[in-house]
């Protein structure tokens, strides 16, 4: 792609903005810092919006007989009505958003591992959960790109985060201009992306762009909006991958020789041996869309669904889906 949206990403403020860390610290992140020029921020704190000072005493989640508090052990305080009044008066006052990014391990902003107490001092870790403002995120926004920063560590993790993040930003233009016309071409160019996640889905979302009569155009863009961040809850498998690219590699079959064509089957095999990157694999076949003039594929966000200066192929190897 040419041109790429300008995600709005709400950030933990203590992620390189703000030193409002319990301990009156901040920790500059590496991804944040690459998505700077390309996305708009929306950096908070949740522990100092409910009045919690610069450095502040420790605060933990304690489960009570299925029941979440956020406490502060030092005080003795109570924090979780004022953390839950504060999360949803937040959530309800944020234009539409594509993503959060938010700070690992924490009480009020960890993703699903967030420490659970069994009492409020000298006990056990029971259990790992979402933090409180978590909560309320994926309540009001559960479809949008969710993550914290360390598991961003990790490749495949990363490069899902970041083509939901641009793919989401793209549809919320598309869904605000309104249009069929717009919202035809977006599912053209982002066919063998989609098909990569899910050809089902793909299918359906397909059947909503040939715009059927029973519906109106907003029931249309809000199906088609929930059908997407559906198919893009999880990244794509390598099985899913190496179909796409046999599906585009047909394109080029009569036009190559038997040599090309067998380092290409050895490339995909490199790649379903994770032995190389799908980044590889992508690359023959855009070059071969180039040689062959083949102007569909060329437009197809498949091969560049985030902004390449975004692409970093370092990865810590930890980190996985969410169950």
């Amino acid at each position: 792609m040419d041109h790429f949206p300008r995600p709005r990403v709400v950030v933990s403020k203590c992620l390189g903005f703000d030193q409002v860390r319990y301990n009156g610290e901040t920790i500059p992140d590496k991804v944040v810092k690459r998505l700077e020029p390309y996305v708009e921020f929306i950096p908070v704190c949740p522990e100092v919006e409910i009045g919690l000072g610069i450095p502040r005493d420790v605060i933990r989640i304690v489960k009570d007989q299925e029941v979440y508090q956020l406490v502060q052990p030092k005080t003795g305080k109570d924090l979780t009505e004022s953390m839950r009044t504060f999360s949803e008066q937040f959530m309800q006052a944020l234009p539409a958003v594509d993503g959060f990014l938010l700070k690992n391990r924490s009480p009020t902003c960890g993703v699903n591992d967030a420490k659970v107490y069994a009492d409020v001092e000298n006990s056990p870790v029971i259990e790992k959960t979402d933090g409180l403002f978590t909560q309320a995120v994926r309540e009001y926004f559960g479809g949008v790109a969710i993550e914290e920063e360390g598991r961003l560590k990790n490749f495949t993790l990363r490069e899902h985060f970041l083509t939901k993040l641009f793919t989401l930003a793209w549809f919320r233009q598309v869904k605000e201009e309104g249009t069929m016309k717009l919202l035809v071409a977006f599912h053209s160019k982002n066919k063998y992306l989609f098909m990569a996640y899910n050809q089902t889905l793909l299918t359906e979302m397909g059947r909503l762009v040939a715009n059927p009569p029973e519906m109106t155009k907003e029931e249309i863009m809000d199906a088609y909006e929930a059908k997407l961040q559906e198919m893009l809850d999880k990244p794509a498998g390598a099985g899913r991958h190496i179909n796409v690219c046999q599906h585009i590699f047909g394109y080029f079959k009569n036009g190559l020789n038997s040599q090309e064509k067998q380092y290409f089957l050895h490339e995909l095999d490199q790649y379903e041996k994770e032995k190389i990157p799908l980044s590889a694999v992508l690359g023959i076949l855009k070059a071969w869309a180039v040689r062959f003039e083949e102007k569909y594929l060329l437009q197809q966000s498949y091969f560049e669904p985030y902004p390449i200066d975004l692409v970093e192929i370092s990865d810590s190897g930890k980190g996985r889906a969410y169950s």
